[in-house]
Formats: C-alpha cells, structure tokens, sequence
C-alpha cells in the first residue's frame, strides 16, 4: 500500500493546472497506485493526482464500490443538473451543496494508454466533475453562490487544519449554470 498524504487547502498545488500525461510507463501506473491506496485509505470518492502532489492530469474514483481512474480527462457535461452535498478531502469536514451536471461523458484513457469512454449519472458524474476541477487547479468551493462561499471562508478559517497561509479563492471559470460568480 502506497499511502500519500493529502495536500490541504492553501498548497499552492491545488490552484496549479495540471499538465497532461505523455507517458503510460511505470511510474504512471505507480501514481494510479498511489492515488487509488490514498483515497481508499481516507476514505474518499475521488482524488486527482494534485492533491497527492502530483501535478498531472490523473484521478481516481471509488463510488458505489466502483474503483476506477482515468488519465487526461475531457468531460462532457449534460444540460440538466443536480444540487447535493459535496466535500473534499483537501477541505476536512466541509460539506456543501454544489450545483454539478446531472450526468457526464468522460473520456480520456487508462493508465496503459487505452482510450477510455465513461457514461457517468449522479454520484459518479459529481466525483468526475469534482476531480476534473481539481486537474484545473479549482475547488468545489469556488463553484458556490457568493454567500456559501464567504461562510465556507469562515469556517475554513475556524477549522483546527487550516495553516497560516491565506490563499485566495477563485472564481470557476465553468459554467456555474447561473448560479456562483
């Protein structure tokens, strides 16, 4: 088992892009190894390769029982939407409702190199929504109406994890489907 440790908002990691995957080689398959331990480990639905420190376009998933990653991710998203709670394991007990598409396609590959074509609805859909914003260096909490964001600012600055550095929120720049700014 190859446990990581999870970056925690204010890593300057987490607001970076990350690059895309040119080489399915062992070290690839090592990163997926990784991520997959870390986030069982946690435990979480999801977890993209920045918030293990690792600046490339990767993440994994766990919903239902359903274990998967996916490299160099491109989504397409569904016009219509669904709102629920969401977390992050880089933002410890904080849970929000956030508006995400209600189902998504997502392509990319494995971490072999193989092409990969996922129909993803609801939970799934979220999680690939999630770590995708992730591999763009945005965070859940960016995608929240005005005043859900302020009182996640809060309470992340009341949290016992949050470190002295004071990072900036952003604003998604996805379509927030009217609602955010």
């Amino acid at each position: 088992m190859a446990v990581q440790p999870i970056r925690l908002f204010g890593d300057p990691v987490l607001r970076q892009r990350a690059v895309e995957v040119d080489s399915f080689d062992r070290e690839l398959r090592q990163i997926v190894t990784d991520l997959t331990d870390t986030m069982l480990a946690a435990p979480g639905a999801g977890l993209a390769a920045p918030q293990i420190g690792v600046g490339l376009r990767v993440f994994t998933w766990n919903v239902h029982g359903e274990v998967g990653h996916l490299v160099n991710p491109s989504l397409t998203l569904s016009d219509e939407t669904q709102d629920g709670a969401e977390g992050c394991l880089s933002l410890p007990e904080l849970t929000y409702d956030c508006l995400r598409a209600l189902s998504v396609i997502a392509t990319g590959f494995d971490m072999h190199g193989e092409p990969q074509r996922i129909e993803a609805s609801e939970l799934l859909a979220r999680a690939m929504q999630h770590e995708t914003d992730h591999l763009d260096g945005i965070l859940f909490i960016d995608k929240l109406d005005t005043d859900a964001r302020k009182a996640a600012m809060k309470e992340i600055r009341e949290s016992e994890w949050f470190g002295l550095e004071k990072p900036t929120v952003r604003v998604s720049p996805h379509s927030t489907f009217g609602l955010g700014r």
